[in-house]
Protein backbone atom coordinates (compact mmCIF):
# COMPACT_ATOMS: atom_id res chain seq x y z
CA UNK A 1 0.00 0.00 0.00
CA UNK A 2 1.61 3.39 -0.89
CA UNK A 3 2.05 5.87 1.68
CA UNK A 4 -0.29 8.69 2.16
CA UNK A 5 1.14 11.88 1.30
CA UNK A 6 0.53 15.35 2.96
CA UNK A 7 1.90 18.70 2.92
CA UNK A 8 1.84 18.35 6.72
CA UNK A 9 2.00 15.86 9.32
CA UNK A 10 1.94 17.03 13.16
CA UNK A 11 2.84 14.15 15.65
CA UNK A 12 1.09 14.79 18.90
CA UNK A 13 -2.58 16.46 19.39
CA UNK A 14 -2.37 18.68 22.54
CA UNK A 15 -2.69 22.63 22.51
CA UNK A 16 0.02 22.59 20.27
CA UNK A 17 0.03 20.10 17.95
CA UNK A 18 -3.99 20.63 17.43
CA UNK A 19 -3.78 24.53 16.71
CA UNK A 20 -1.07 23.64 14.29
CA UNK A 21 -2.75 21.41 12.23
CA UNK A 22 -5.50 24.06 12.36
CA UNK A 23 -4.14 26.62 11.03
CA UNK A 24 -1.85 24.39 8.48
CA UNK A 25 -5.74 23.26 6.91
CA UNK A 26 -6.95 27.07 7.40
CA UNK A 27 -3.96 27.95 4.75
CA UNK A 28 -4.23 25.53 2.43
CA UNK A 29 -2.49 22.46 3.73
CA UNK A 30 -2.96 19.19 3.46
CA UNK A 31 -3.00 18.11 7.03
CA UNK A 32 -2.85 14.77 9.17
CA UNK A 33 -2.42 14.57 13.80
CA UNK A 34 -1.02 11.57 14.95
CA UNK A 35 -1.76 11.03 18.13
CA UNK A 36 -1.08 8.22 20.43
CA UNK A 37 -4.11 8.58 23.36
CA UNK A 38 -6.52 11.42 23.37
CA UNK A 39 -7.05 14.47 21.36
CA UNK A 40 -6.23 17.65 23.63
CA UNK A 41 -3.27 16.05 24.74
CA UNK A 42 -2.19 16.53 28.40
CA UNK A 43 -3.70 19.86 28.79
CA UNK A 44 -7.14 19.52 27.99
CA UNK A 45 -7.49 15.13 29.38
CA UNK A 46 -4.89 15.61 32.08
CA UNK A 47 -3.41 18.91 32.87
CA UNK A 48 -5.44 22.25 32.47
CA UNK A 49 -8.63 21.84 32.26
CA UNK A 50 -9.42 19.28 34.81
CA UNK A 51 -7.68 20.61 37.58
CA UNK A 52 -9.51 23.87 36.77
CA UNK A 53 -12.59 22.35 37.40
CA UNK A 54 -11.56 20.46 40.87
CA UNK A 55 -10.46 23.72 41.74
CA UNK A 56 -13.41 25.32 41.05
CA UNK A 57 -15.33 22.73 43.03
CA UNK A 58 -12.60 23.75 45.49
CA UNK A 59 -13.56 27.26 45.67
CA UNK A 60 -17.44 26.88 45.68
CA UNK A 61 -16.92 24.68 48.99
CA UNK A 62 -15.21 28.08 50.58
CA UNK A 63 -17.02 30.05 49.64
CA UNK A 64 -20.00 28.19 51.20
CA UNK A 65 -17.79 28.06 54.47
CA UNK A 66 -17.85 31.10 54.65
CA UNK A 67 -21.58 31.98 53.99
CA UNK A 68 -22.15 33.70 56.94
CA UNK A 69 -19.64 36.71 55.55
CA UNK A 70 -22.21 37.06 53.25
CA UNK A 71 -24.88 36.92 55.14
CA UNK A 72 -25.88 34.05 54.36
CA UNK A 73 -26.81 30.32 56.01
CA UNK A 74 -25.59 27.03 54.99
CA UNK A 75 -25.61 24.10 57.42
CA UNK A 76 -24.30 20.68 57.03
CA UNK A 77 -21.56 21.79 54.41
CA UNK A 78 -19.95 18.74 52.32
CA UNK A 79 -18.96 17.88 49.64
CA UNK A 80 -18.80 13.92 47.64
CA UNK A 81 -15.17 13.55 45.99
CA UNK A 82 -16.58 11.07 43.55
CA UNK A 83 -18.89 13.79 42.11
CA UNK A 84 -16.25 16.17 42.45
CA UNK A 85 -13.74 13.97 40.52
CA UNK A 86 -16.94 12.54 37.63
CA UNK A 87 -17.51 16.75 37.15
CA UNK A 88 -14.05 17.07 36.24
CA UNK A 89 -13.78 14.30 34.16
CA UNK A 90 -17.08 15.01 32.25
CA UNK A 91 -15.16 18.69 31.37
CA UNK A 92 -12.28 16.88 29.84
CA UNK A 93 -13.96 14.89 28.08
CA UNK A 94 -16.44 17.38 26.72
CA UNK A 95 -13.76 19.70 25.40
CA UNK A 96 -11.88 16.43 24.11
CA UNK A 97 -14.70 15.29 21.78
CA UNK A 98 -14.72 19.27 20.62
CA UNK A 99 -11.65 18.85 19.20
CA UNK A 100 -12.44 15.97 17.22
CA UNK A 101 -15.02 17.88 15.99
CA UNK A 102 -12.64 20.54 14.97
CA UNK A 103 -10.70 18.02 13.55
CA UNK A 104 -13.68 16.83 10.89
CA UNK A 105 -14.38 20.88 10.15
CA UNK A 106 -11.35 21.35 9.17
CA UNK A 107 -10.75 18.11 6.99
CA UNK A 108 -8.06 17.14 9.31
CA UNK A 109 -6.63 13.30 8.60
CA UNK A 110 -6.31 12.08 12.08
CA UNK A 111 -4.60 8.65 12.70
CA UNK A 112 -4.20 7.29 16.24
CA UNK A 113 -0.86 5.33 16.89
CA UNK A 114 2.41 5.85 18.18
CA UNK A 115 4.41 7.39 15.73
CA UNK A 116 8.35 7.70 14.61
CA UNK A 117 10.52 9.58 11.78
CA UNK A 118 12.38 6.85 9.86
CA UNK A 119 13.29 9.31 7.75
CA UNK A 120 13.99 12.77 6.86
CA UNK A 121 9.76 13.29 5.22
CA UNK A 122 8.61 10.11 6.42
CA UNK A 123 6.45 8.96 9.21
CA UNK A 124 5.24 5.70 10.62
CA UNK A 125 2.55 5.04 12.83
CA UNK A 126 1.82 1.60 14.75
CA UNK A 127 -1.84 1.25 14.92
CA UNK A 128 -4.42 -0.90 16.33
CA UNK A 129 -4.60 -2.32 12.66
CA UNK A 130 -0.73 -2.60 11.92
CA UNK A 131 1.48 -0.18 10.68
CA UNK A 132 1.01 2.92 8.54
CA UNK A 133 3.33 5.20 6.03
CA UNK A 134 2.92 8.97 6.01
CA UNK A 135 5.24 11.26 4.05
CA UNK A 136 5.13 15.08 4.29
CA UNK A 137 7.50 17.58 3.08
CA UNK A 138 7.05 19.13 6.72
CA UNK A 139 6.50 17.19 10.26
CA UNK A 140 5.89 19.06 13.20
CA UNK A 141 6.55 17.24 16.59
CA UNK A 142 4.47 18.35 19.02
CA UNK A 143 4.30 15.21 21.59
CA UNK A 144 4.76 17.02 24.76
CA UNK A 145 5.95 16.12 27.97
CA UNK A 146 5.12 13.81 31.17
CA UNK A 147 5.69 13.81 34.91
CA UNK A 148 9.45 13.81 36.34
CA UNK A 149 9.93 10.83 38.28
CA UNK A 150 13.31 10.81 40.62
CA UNK A 151 14.63 7.96 41.80
CA UNK A 152 13.29 6.45 44.90
CA UNK A 153 9.96 8.80 44.66
CA UNK A 154 8.59 7.21 41.98
CA UNK A 155 4.45 6.84 42.22
CA UNK A 156 2.88 4.08 42.75
CA UNK A 157 -1.04 5.35 42.70
CA UNK A 158 -1.97 4.45 45.91
CA UNK A 159 0.63 5.84 47.93
CA UNK A 160 2.49 8.27 46.21
CA UNK A 161 0.82 9.57 43.21
CA UNK A 162 1.72 11.89 40.67
CA UNK A 163 -1.04 14.75 38.61
CA UNK A 164 -2.86 11.90 36.84
CA UNK A 165 -3.39 9.92 40.09
CA UNK A 166 -4.36 13.45 41.95
CA UNK A 167 -7.22 14.07 39.30
CA UNK A 168 -9.02 10.63 39.90
CA UNK A 169 -7.84 9.96 43.49
CA UNK A 170 -8.46 6.75 45.11
CA UNK A 171 -9.43 8.13 48.36
CA UNK A 172 -9.25 11.42 50.12
CA UNK A 173 -6.26 11.94 51.37
CA UNK A 174 -5.81 12.91 55.30
CA UNK A 175 -2.29 13.66 55.39
CA UNK A 176 -0.77 14.89 52.58
CA UNK A 177 2.47 15.75 51.44
CA UNK A 178 3.32 17.39 47.67
CA UNK A 179 6.79 17.34 46.70
CA UNK A 180 7.75 20.58 44.88
CA UNK A 181 5.64 24.14 44.85
CA UNK A 182 5.64 25.19 41.09
CA UNK A 183 2.09 25.61 39.93
CA UNK A 184 1.53 21.57 39.76
CA UNK A 185 1.95 21.11 43.24
CA UNK A 186 1.10 24.08 44.94
CA UNK A 187 -2.56 24.07 42.94
CA UNK A 188 -2.96 20.17 44.14
CA UNK A 189 -1.80 21.30 47.54
CA UNK A 190 -4.29 24.21 47.28
CA UNK A 191 -7.34 22.04 46.43
CA UNK A 192 -6.98 18.65 48.98
CA UNK A 193 -6.08 21.56 51.31
CA UNK A 194 -9.40 23.62 50.92
CA UNK A 195 -10.98 19.96 51.42
CA UNK A 196 -9.51 19.26 54.62
CA UNK A 197 -6.04 17.63 53.88
CA UNK A 198 -3.49 18.24 56.37
CA UNK A 199 -1.08 19.63 53.74
CA UNK A 200 2.97 19.74 54.04
CA UNK A 201 4.65 21.26 50.52
CA UNK A 202 7.99 20.90 50.01
CA UNK A 203 10.17 23.14 47.96
CA UNK A 204 14.19 22.68 47.00
CA UNK A 205 14.52 26.38 46.38
CA UNK A 206 14.21 29.01 48.76
CA UNK A 207 10.56 29.83 48.50
CA UNK A 208 7.44 28.71 47.28
CA UNK A 209 6.58 29.16 43.54
CA UNK A 210 9.95 30.21 43.17
CA UNK A 211 9.64 31.55 39.07
CA UNK A 212 7.52 34.23 40.18
CA UNK A 213 8.50 37.50 42.13
CA UNK A 214 9.76 37.48 45.11
CA UNK A 215 7.23 39.72 47.15
CA UNK A 216 4.48 37.86 45.27
CA UNK A 217 5.78 34.62 46.39
CA UNK A 218 6.33 35.65 50.14
CA UNK A 219 2.45 37.00 49.93
CA UNK A 220 1.29 33.79 48.30
CA UNK A 221 3.20 31.88 51.07
CA UNK A 222 1.75 33.52 53.98
CA UNK A 223 -1.51 32.83 52.68
CA UNK A 224 -1.12 29.12 52.58
CA UNK A 225 -0.28 29.61 55.72
CA UNK A 226 -3.61 31.21 56.89
CA UNK A 227 -5.22 28.21 55.16
CA UNK A 228 -3.31 25.60 57.54
CA UNK A 229 -0.58 24.67 55.24
CA UNK A 230 2.71 23.63 56.37
CA UNK A 231 5.78 24.63 53.99
CA UNK A 232 8.87 23.72 53.73
CA UNK A 233 11.21 25.68 51.99
CA UNK A 234 14.88 24.72 50.99
CA UNK A 235 14.06 21.28 51.51
CA UNK A 236 14.11 18.04 50.08
CA UNK A 237 12.73 14.88 50.39
CA UNK A 238 15.69 12.43 50.16
CA UNK A 239 13.74 9.03 50.89
CA UNK A 240 9.85 7.22 51.02
CA UNK A 241 9.58 4.67 53.07
CA UNK A 242 6.43 2.72 52.31
CA UNK A 243 4.25 1.08 54.52
CA UNK A 244 1.00 -0.43 55.06
CA UNK A 245 -1.70 2.82 54.67
CA UNK A 246 1.24 5.21 55.49
CA UNK A 247 4.51 6.45 53.91
CA UNK A 248 7.66 7.58 55.97
CA UNK A 249 9.13 10.67 54.10
CA UNK A 250 12.81 11.63 55.27
CA UNK A 251 12.91 14.99 54.71
CA UNK A 252 16.17 16.96 54.57
CA UNK A 253 16.13 20.54 55.80
CA UNK A 254 18.79 22.74 57.03
CA UNK A 255 21.26 20.52 57.37
CA UNK A 256 18.95 17.96 59.53
CA UNK A 257 17.23 15.07 58.15
CA UNK A 258 13.94 14.55 60.34
CA UNK A 259 10.74 12.07 59.34
CA UNK A 260 6.98 12.61 59.08
CA UNK A 261 4.34 10.45 58.45
CA UNK A 262 2.07 10.85 55.35
CA UNK A 263 -1.17 8.75 53.76
CA UNK A 264 -0.53 10.25 50.69
CA UNK A 265 2.22 11.80 48.42
CA UNK A 266 2.33 13.79 45.57
CA UNK A 267 5.82 14.36 43.46
CA UNK A 268 5.37 17.34 41.20
CA UNK A 269 9.03 17.75 40.26
CA UNK A 270 8.99 19.05 36.98
CA UNK A 271 8.53 17.23 33.55
CA UNK A 272 10.75 15.41 30.68
CA UNK A 273 10.11 15.63 27.12
CA UNK A 274 8.51 12.70 25.21
CA UNK A 275 11.45 12.37 22.80
CA UNK A 276 11.96 8.84 23.06
CA UNK A 277 11.10 6.52 20.50
CA UNK A 278 10.92 9.14 17.59
CA UNK A 279 13.87 8.26 15.56
CA UNK A 280 15.23 12.10 16.38
CA UNK A 281 19.15 11.19 17.26
CA UNK A 282 19.17 9.19 14.04
CA UNK A 283 17.61 12.35 12.26
CA UNK A 284 20.42 14.61 13.42
CA UNK A 285 18.30 16.91 16.12
CA UNK A 286 19.69 18.18 18.88
CA UNK A 287 18.06 16.89 22.18
CA UNK A 288 19.51 18.12 25.71
CA UNK A 289 18.08 16.77 28.47
CA UNK A 290 14.81 15.94 26.93
CA UNK A 291 13.76 18.46 25.16
CA UNK A 292 14.50 19.62 21.59
CA UNK A 293 16.89 22.31 20.52
CA UNK A 294 15.24 24.96 18.15
CA UNK A 295 15.79 28.23 17.12
CA UNK A 296 13.63 31.24 17.52
CA UNK A 297 10.89 29.54 14.85
CA UNK A 298 10.67 26.22 16.28
CA UNK A 299 13.10 25.03 13.87
CA UNK A 300 15.11 21.40 14.44
CA UNK A 301 18.35 22.40 12.24
CA UNK A 302 16.85 19.63 10.06
CA UNK A 303 14.66 20.73 6.79
CA UNK A 304 11.46 20.30 6.96
CA UNK A 305 10.90 19.20 10.88
CA UNK A 306 10.13 21.52 13.69
CA UNK A 307 9.49 21.28 17.41
CA UNK A 308 6.63 22.92 19.62
CA UNK A 309 5.54 23.37 22.93
CA UNK A 310 6.76 21.19 26.08
CA UNK A 311 9.40 19.57 24.10
CA UNK A 312 10.75 22.71 22.72
CA UNK A 313 11.55 23.45 25.93
CA UNK A 314 10.38 26.65 28.39
CA UNK A 315 7.85 28.00 29.27
CA UNK A 316 6.05 25.11 29.81
CA UNK A 317 2.42 26.22 29.31
CA UNK A 318 -0.75 25.75 26.42
CA UNK A 319 -0.92 28.90 25.34
CA UNK A 320 2.95 29.45 24.48
CA UNK A 321 2.54 25.57 22.48
CA UNK A 322 -0.36 27.09 20.56
CA UNK A 323 0.59 30.16 19.56
CA UNK A 324 4.45 28.27 18.36
CA UNK A 325 1.77 25.84 16.47
CA UNK A 326 0.56 29.17 14.05
CA UNK A 327 3.77 30.46 14.02
CA UNK A 328 5.18 27.36 12.54
CA UNK A 329 2.00 26.63 10.42
CA UNK A 330 2.60 30.31 8.91
CA UNK A 331 6.01 29.62 8.45
CA UNK A 332 5.50 26.72 6.65
CA UNK A 333 2.49 28.18 4.08
CA UNK A 334 5.02 30.89 3.60
CA UNK A 335 3.25 33.75 5.79
CA UNK A 336 5.59 36.54 7.55
CA UNK A 337 5.65 34.63 11.35
CA UNK A 338 5.86 36.10 14.75
CA UNK A 339 8.46 34.35 16.57
CA UNK A 340 7.03 33.87 19.97
CA UNK A 341 9.27 36.19 23.28
CA UNK A 342 9.33 34.12 25.99
CA UNK A 343 9.42 37.26 28.60
CA UNK A 344 6.06 38.15 27.00
CA UNK A 345 3.90 34.91 28.12
CA UNK A 346 2.02 34.97 30.80
CA UNK A 347 2.30 32.43 33.77
CA UNK A 348 -1.34 31.75 35.84
CA UNK A 349 -1.20 30.02 38.75
CA UNK A 350 -4.90 28.73 40.04
CA UNK A 351 -4.10 28.02 43.44
CA UNK A 352 -5.87 30.09 46.45
CA UNK A 353 -5.07 33.21 46.02
CA UNK A 354 -4.19 33.13 42.12
CA UNK A 355 -1.40 34.27 40.98
CA UNK A 356 0.10 35.60 37.92
CA UNK A 357 2.57 37.50 35.80
CA UNK A 358 4.16 38.65 32.36
CA UNK A 359 7.47 39.96 31.80
CA UNK A 360 10.39 40.66 34.02
CA UNK A 361 10.35 39.81 38.20
CA UNK A 362 12.03 42.92 39.96
CA UNK A 363 14.98 40.73 40.64
CA UNK A 364 15.47 40.26 37.10
CA UNK A 365 15.09 43.55 35.61
CA UNK A 366 17.69 44.52 38.16
CA UNK A 367 19.92 41.83 36.91
CA UNK A 368 19.69 42.73 33.27
CA UNK A 369 20.76 46.11 34.17
CA UNK A 370 17.82 48.33 34.48
CA UNK A 371 17.08 51.23 36.27
CA UNK A 372 13.50 50.56 37.41
CA UNK A 373 10.40 51.97 38.67
CA UNK A 374 7.92 49.54 41.06
CA UNK A 375 4.37 50.31 41.40
CA UNK A 376 2.11 48.50 44.11
CA UNK A 377 -1.26 48.33 44.82
CA UNK A 378 -3.17 45.98 47.59
CA UNK A 379 -6.57 44.61 46.73
CA UNK A 380 -7.64 46.21 50.38
CA UNK A 381 -7.43 49.54 48.50
CA UNK A 382 -9.95 48.23 45.89
CA UNK A 383 -14.00 48.96 46.43
CA UNK A 384 -14.66 45.52 44.20
CA UNK A 385 -12.60 43.52 46.06
CA UNK A 386 -13.93 44.36 49.45
CA UNK A 387 -17.09 43.68 48.12
CA UNK A 388 -16.33 40.94 47.10
CA UNK A 389 -15.22 39.28 50.25
CA UNK A 390 -11.51 39.36 48.47
CA UNK A 391 -9.04 42.13 50.09
CA UNK A 392 -6.12 40.10 50.48
CA UNK A 393 -3.91 40.40 47.53
CA UNK A 394 -1.35 43.00 45.71
CA UNK A 395 -0.92 44.02 42.24
CA UNK A 396 2.86 45.10 41.16
CA UNK A 397 4.16 46.75 38.28
CA UNK A 398 7.64 46.85 37.13
CA UNK A 399 8.87 49.80 34.69
CA UNK A 400 12.17 51.06 32.75
CA UNK A 401 12.71 54.75 34.46
CA UNK A 402 14.61 55.58 31.41
CA UNK A 403 11.76 54.87 28.32
CA UNK A 404 8.37 54.06 30.84
CA UNK A 405 8.45 50.58 29.42
CA UNK A 406 6.53 48.04 31.10
CA UNK A 407 9.20 45.48 31.97
CA UNK A 408 7.10 43.16 33.68
CA UNK A 409 3.84 42.88 36.11
CA UNK A 410 3.15 40.53 38.94
CA UNK A 411 -0.41 39.74 41.35
CA UNK A 412 -1.54 37.71 43.51
CA UNK A 413 -5.47 37.56 44.78
CA UNK A 414 -8.73 37.00 43.10
CA UNK A 415 -9.43 36.43 39.39
CA UNK A 416 -6.13 37.54 38.89
CA UNK A 417 -5.34 35.13 36.19
CA UNK A 418 -8.15 36.84 34.12
CA UNK A 419 -6.22 40.27 34.93
CA UNK A 420 -3.13 39.69 33.49
CA UNK A 421 -3.72 39.55 30.27
CA UNK A 422 -4.45 43.48 29.83
CA UNK A 423 -0.31 43.75 30.68
CA UNK A 424 0.36 41.32 28.06
CA UNK A 425 -1.56 42.89 25.40
CA UNK A 426 0.06 46.26 26.98
CA UNK A 427 3.43 44.65 26.49
CA UNK A 428 2.88 43.33 23.03
CA UNK A 429 1.75 46.95 22.30
CA UNK A 430 4.99 48.39 23.69
CA UNK A 431 2.85 50.75 26.00
CA UNK A 432 4.35 53.02 27.95
CA UNK A 433 3.62 53.68 31.41
CA UNK A 434 2.08 57.22 29.83
CA UNK A 435 -0.30 55.23 27.73
CA UNK A 436 -1.14 53.01 30.56
CA UNK A 437 -2.28 55.98 32.89
CA UNK A 438 -3.93 57.41 30.31
CA UNK A 439 -6.26 54.80 29.90
CA UNK A 440 -10.34 54.75 31.98
CA UNK A 441 -10.22 51.36 34.25
CA UNK A 442 -14.09 50.90 34.89
CA UNK A 443 -15.52 50.94 38.04
CA UNK A 444 -16.17 49.05 39.98
CA UNK A 445 -13.41 46.49 38.78
CA UNK A 446 -10.86 44.60 40.30
CA UNK A 447 -8.84 46.14 36.88
CA UNK A 448 -8.51 49.16 38.55
CA UNK A 449 -5.53 47.94 40.69
CA UNK A 450 -4.03 47.62 37.40
CA UNK A 451 -4.37 51.57 37.18
CA UNK A 452 -3.49 52.04 40.71
CA UNK A 453 -0.36 50.29 40.41
CA UNK A 454 1.45 51.85 37.74
CA UNK A 455 0.02 55.49 39.32
CA UNK A 456 2.23 54.33 42.76
CA UNK A 457 5.47 53.54 40.24
CA UNK A 458 5.24 57.56 39.33
CA UNK A 459 4.23 58.47 42.83
CA UNK A 460 0.77 59.38 41.73
CA UNK A 461 -1.52 56.86 43.32
CA UNK A 462 -5.03 57.77 44.17
CA UNK A 463 -6.66 55.21 46.84
CA UNK A 464 -3.65 54.25 48.85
Amino acid sequence: MAAQSYDVIVIGAGPGGYVAAIRAAQLGLKTCVVEREHLGGICLNWGCIPTKALLRSSEVFHLMERAKDFGLKAENIGYDLDAVVKRSRGVAKQLSSGIGHLMKKNKITVVMGEASIPAKGKVSVKTEKGTEELTAKNIVLATGARARELPGLEADGDLVWTYKHALQPVRMPKKLLVIGSGAIGIEFASFYNTLGADTTVVEVMDRVLPVEDAEISAFAKKAFVKQGMKIMEKAMVKQLDRGKGKVTAHIEVGGKVEKQEFDTVISAVGIVGNVESLGLEELGVKVDRTHVITDEFCRTGVDGLYAIGDIAGAPWLAHKASHEGVMVAELIAGKHAHPVKPESIAGCTYCQPQVASVGYTEAKAKELGYEIKVGRFPFIGNGKAIALGEAEGMVKTVFDAKTGELLGAHMVGAEVTEMIQGYVVGRQLETTEEDLMNTVFPHPTLSEMMHESVLDAYGRVIHM
